[in-house]
């Protein structure tokens, strides 16, 4: 932690009791700290705490670190991704700085330091750039010409700001992918209804169609069932000027992200990723198959890092890819508990040059997503997260995230097994209201709870080379 008070408030606020102060009123006091000038910042209403924010000005003094790299790591984002990456850094020493826009962004308390600026701001970027030995993204929504600007000055970026470019722009990143000869669903681009409706005639229908830009967690695809829904579905996202592409319908079994770890099979809600089970129930053929589809979409990439590569398993057997995540992903959270490295140890371990992790058995993710709004919809996460702190194998996760919404994802829950048959009866046992009674009444409620550290099905790439960890 940045800074060390005789009393402290760790309410997941990353708030800080100042001595000597009166908290009644509004002051700000300026602290040198190991190199750092800390702003203290004290609010009206007098509840005795002080928010803690790192300045912009960071010295040229760096930190002191004394862990399993002298690099610190700095982070463009500070949510769920980036929370979990500094629980991992913690437990080998690493030090990491987050940069986000939100005060209380999820990262905000177990960061290194946090610096408040958007993402967008190039100057401010590139001065939190330079503090760090290495950069990374837990999101990749960033500025990439401040990126490409900073590479050209000597800054570390993991991955390369080149492939964040080519994975903004999800047709763009199609196109890379089929010139690297990697298979999937045919795409093409359309700027009007008259484009539209031929690649509707060519493609039939269902026919997916998707915003080149800012497409996540559901948002930024819409399904045109006939070509009388080509017209709702276009103005639903935005227009043909916002940049639009369709994609032939795939008609997959199942759809997965696979690493260097096991493949994992993905269950979505409202195109929301909702189940992940680890490993997937497929064949030993299609595990190889699509295991070198990402190995080869990963090789076409710059950077090091880990990489969630998204994969359809058609009902012929064949393995088409969606897209890749050059970071971190959301069906990667069980590797916490199922793997002796997590993805976020193992990200921290790529970006860094040291060596790569291992993995392990069955796990099952839930993701806690947000069913209503305001405190109706906390009150419903909270009754599912009681009756799983009472299920034996299951971890539960929470984001801290300051406000609720339907669909957002809020934590998530992990339930680790030595089957994929034992854990799925556990998570059905778990969502079942007629059986949320039956663990916990005989058993006695501990006193300590432990948590190990684990991994799963993501591709980890070096600078030099990269390892399927799930052979070794």
């Amino acid at each position: 932690m940045l800074l060390r008070c005789p009393f402290v408030s760790s309410c997941g606020e990353r708030r800080f009791l100042l001595s000597g102060l009166d908290s009644r009123t509004h002051h700000t006091t300026t602290l040198a700290i190991q190199g750092l000038d800390v702003v203290m910042k004290s609010f009206k209403g007098g509840n005795g705490t002080s928010s803690v924010h790192l300045k912009n000005h960071i010295t040229e003094d760096l930190i002191s670190v004394h862990g399993v790299s002298d690099k610190v790591v700095g982070v463009l984002g500070g949510g769920q991704l980036g929370q979990m990456l500094c629980q991992a850094a913690s437990q080998m020493g690493i030090k990491v700085m987050v940069l986000n826009p939100l005060e209380n962004c999820p990262a905000s308390a177990l960061a290194y330091g946090h610096v408040i600026v958007r993402f967008n701001d190039s100057a401010e970027v590139e001065e939190f750039a330079k503090k760090c030995g290495v950069l990374t993204f837990e999101i990749e929504h960033v500025d990439v010409a401040t990126l490409e600007k900073l590479e050209k000055q000597g800054v570390d970026c993991q991955p390369k700001a080149c492939t964040i470019r080519i994975i903004q722009d999800k047709y763009l990143q199609k196109v890379h992918f089929s010139q690297h000869g990697i298979p999937m669903p045919e795409f093409r681009e359309i700027n009007d209804e008259e484009g539209a409706r031929e690649a509707g005639g060519s493609f039939g229908y269902p026919l997916m169609i998707k915003s080149k830009r800012l497409a996540y967690d559901g948002r930024g695809n819409a399904v045109a069932h006939t070509k009388e829904d080509l017209s709702s579905c276009v103005a639903a996202l935005g227009g043909y000027d916002r940049g639009l592409y369709v994609e032939k319908w795939a008609p997959s079994g199942r759809d997965g992200c696979l690493s260097c770890y096991p493949v994992v099979e993905t269950i979505q809600k409202n195109n929301i990723c909702h189940i992940v089970k680890a490993p997937a129930g497929i064949s030993w053929k299609i595990k190889e198959l699509a295991t070198d589809v990402a190995q080869r979409a990963v090789r076409s990439l710059d950077g090091a890092g880990v990489f969630a590569v998204e994969l359809f398993l058609t009902k012929d057997e064949q393995i088409l890819l969606n897209e890749v995540a050059p970071r971190p992903h959301n069906s990667g959270h069980q590797t916490i508990e199922c793997c002796y490295t997590s993805q976020y140890e193992q990200h921290l371990r790529a970006v860094l040059g040291l060596p790569l992790g291992m993995k392990t058995p069955a796990a099952i993710m839930y993701n806690l997503l947000g069913e209503e709004e305001g405190e109706q919809g906390f009150s419903l996460a909270h009754q599912l997260i009681g009756r799983a702190l009472n299920l034996p194998g299951a971890s539960v996760h929470w984001y801290n995230k300051p406000e609720i919404r339907k669909q957002r994802k809020m934590g998530h829950i992990t339930i680790v097994g030595p089957t994929m048959v034992n854990v799925e009866n556990k998570l059905n046992s778990l969502l079942s209201k007629k059986d949320k009674n039956a663990y916990g009444q005989s058993q006695a409620t501990p006193l300590v709870g432990i948590i190990m550290g684990s991994v799963g099905n993501i591709c980890s790439k070096t600078n030099s080379f990269q390892r399927l960890l799930f052979s070794y």
